[in-house]
């Protein structure tokens, strides 16, 4: 009974040993997420260095465990001295680990007053975290039971993290405002290009719709000039002159041309042919006639009035250039021939030869005409 109590409490010892082994094992697991963490928020010129430190550290630790090797390698045959040097070195390495558990429990104790003297103004340290803190962890970041360093750490109080958390939320407040700005000009972005799309689909509608008109009228224009052209043939077969239909055609379209500058203007004139300018004279001559019917009277006559009084005023202002122009080149003469030199004649003067004397030709009465006629009509018709 007595070993069966003992078994008992041994049983309940080691349960409690386990329970609280599992408690120390979270706690752990809890501490290396707030010294990863603080290794992530930590410098990287800091980082580098203890890289460095770790580095050689693990270089000297190499260079110890050679010759301890080498003499248990000599020593093969003796087991005694082999489990002392066993017990030794599990005895050295047993002091160091509590360092350990010192550091880590110190970070969490810095990252956790950290969060306490933030009062709730700053997110979790959860929240916090690098996602992929896992995958891209340093090699500072080991198992601390893999080595007997004495880990270290960038930031001794907690202000340090605070001052972190700060820039942090200001470089995310940054972030964020940049990205509302690259939002809202995103939007008004889109809103131009929509109403550009729909001002570019209104415009080809309108452009298809005029090319199905130009395209009706190019149809009915080319049947007219085949049905001119079937016509003019009927009527000039045979008769067809080239020079002399291409000179007539050419002269009457420079005075049509003409015309068409004076009554409509020159915006188009190059575009267009014989025809098509008499067509628009036509209708500009039909719109006229028909704004003219609405005109009064009373604003034809004055306009009439105003035109002839227009005209004379033109007349006689060309009149009066024209007889100034002649005044001033009579003067331009008469001061040529006042500023030219004198010719002295030398010799005989020339004269013109005499004319004939003029032949008289004798003049018979009328009276005398009409009675030979008569005499003769009588002669010969009688």
């Amino acid at each position: 009974m007595e070993k069966i109590t003992e078994i008992r409490d041994l049983t309940t010892q080691i349960m409690n040993i386990k329970s609280e082994i599992s408690k120390f094992e979270d706690t752990l697991k809890h501490y290396k997420v707030y010294k990863d963490f603080l290794y992530n928020l930590s410098p990287k010129d800091w980082l580098e260095e203890q890289e460095k430190k770790h580095l050689a550290f693990k270089h000297a630790k190499e260079v110890a465990k050679a010759p301890k090797e080498n003499t248990l390698f000599f020593t093969q045959g003796d087991k005694g001295p082999e489990i002392k040097g066993k017990m030794g070195s599990r005895e050295g390495q047993g002091p160091r680990k509590p360092w350990k558990m010192l550091h880590l429990i110190r970070a969490g104790q810095i990252l956790s007053s950290a969060i306490s003297l933030q009062q709730g103004s700053q997110p979790s340290v959860s929240d916090r975290l690098d996602p992929k803190g896992s995958s891209s962890a340093l090699p500072m970041q080991e198992d601390p039971d893999s080595d007997e360093e004495e880990l270290e750490l960038y930031f001794t109080e907690p202000q340090q993290l605070l001052d972190v958390f700060t820039k942090l939320e200001e470089q995310n407040l940054s972030l964020i405002q940049n990205t509302q700005e690259m939002e809202e000009t995103l939007e008004e972005l889109s809103f131009t290009l929509k109403n550009t799309q729909i001002r570019m689909d209104r415009e080809v509608n309108q452009l298809k719709q005029w090319i199905t008109t130009l395209m009706m009228a190019i149809t009915k224009e080319e049947e007219t000039a085949a049905e001119l052209e079937l016509k003019a043939r009927v009527f000039h077969f045979g008769e067809y002159k080239g020079a002399q239909e291409d000179k007539l055609l050419e002269s009457l379209n420079c005075k049509v041309l003409d015309v068409y500058r004076q009554c409509v203007g020159v915006q188009q004139e190059s575009n267009l042919g014989t025809v098509q300018m008499l067509t628009i004279i036509e209708h500009q001559l039909d719109e006229l006639l028909e704004n003219l019917e609405r005109v009064p009277q009373v604003k034809i006559e004055q306009a009439e009035k105003a035109k002839e009084k227009e005209r004379r005023q033109r007349l006689r202002e060309e009149k009066a250039k024209m007889q100034k122009q002649l005044q001033e080149e009579r003067l331009q003469r008469a001061q040529a021939r006042a500023q030219a030199e004198i010719k002295k004649k030398r010799g005989r003067r020339l004269v013109f030869r005499s004319r004939p004397p003029a032949l008289k030709t004798k003049e018979e009465p009328e009276n005398e005409l009409l009675d030979k006629e008569k005499e003769e009509q009588l002669f010969f018709f009688t």
